[in-house]
């Protein structure tokens, strides 16, 4: 028997969510929308959140990523993944409080 590796395109929707204050961005995130062979509804993935330092624990995350499970919602993910470092235990608590929780290792190839 001769396997074969075959590619199929696939593709998925993203959106930026962006908080301005005077024109300059001052927290960002952005939610991947993605289909998998496992379910039929798709799932979110949160990447790039971002809170300027100077504007960090006034709200900005919770505001930003509240908007995001929202629309995470009105497209019917199944299920919301974000990734975090293991030396950001303040992030870690950050998002247990929106709701998330722990639920295994990401691992990673980094190519640059």
């Amino acid at each position: 028997m001769r396997e074969e590796i075959k590619i199929k395109k696939i593709s998925g929707k993203g959106l930026k969510f962006l908080i301005l204050e005077n024109n300059q961005e001052v927290a960002r995130a952005r939610l991947y929308i993605l289909n998998n062979d496992l379910h039929k509804e798709p799932f979110g993935l949160i990447e790039d959140v971002f809170v300027r330092e100077e504007k960090q624990g006034k709200g900005y995350g919770t505001k930003i990523m509240k908007v995001l499970i929202e629309e995470a919602k009105k497209a019917n993910c199944y299920k919301l993944i974000c990734t975090s470092r293991f030396t950001r235990p303040e992030v870690h608590n950050f998002y247990e409080k929106l709701g998330f929780k722990k639920r295994g290792f990401e691992f990673r190839i980094d190519f640059k």
